[in-house]
């Protein structure tokens, strides 16, 4: 049985090519994260015009991990009141069921 060998994705970044494998599947997942973070390293320069290289990036990255920092605390926060919801609802049904 022969292992097929990961394909080489070539993306740019800051100008840069790199040459990554993305496990089978996941082409789009890192081409969506290659984007994302070329639209974060532009707002970043936008906002920060003499920053370049590593600062650049690091700044940019920080901006995504604090992005997705915020969008995990919001999902905790939805699974939170659908859970409390849910419980409201189970409650409900319960005392439904043993008023008959």
């Amino acid at each position: 049985m022969r292992l097929q060998a990961q394909p080489i994705n070539v993306v740019s970044i800051l100008g840069n090519d790199y040459s990554l494998k993305a496990p089978e599947g996941q082409e789009e997942t890192l081409n969506q994260a290659v984007r994302m973070l070329n639209v974060a390293l532009a707002e970043t320069k936008r906002s920060f015009p003499t920053l370049i290289g590593d600062k650049l990036l690091v700044l940019a990255a920080l901006n995504l991990c604090s992005r997705q920092i915020e969008l995990q605390r919001e999902h905790d926060r939805t699974l939170e009141r659908t859970q409390a919801q849910i419980d409201a609802t189970v409650d409900a049904i319960s005392r439904a069921v043993s008023d008959v």
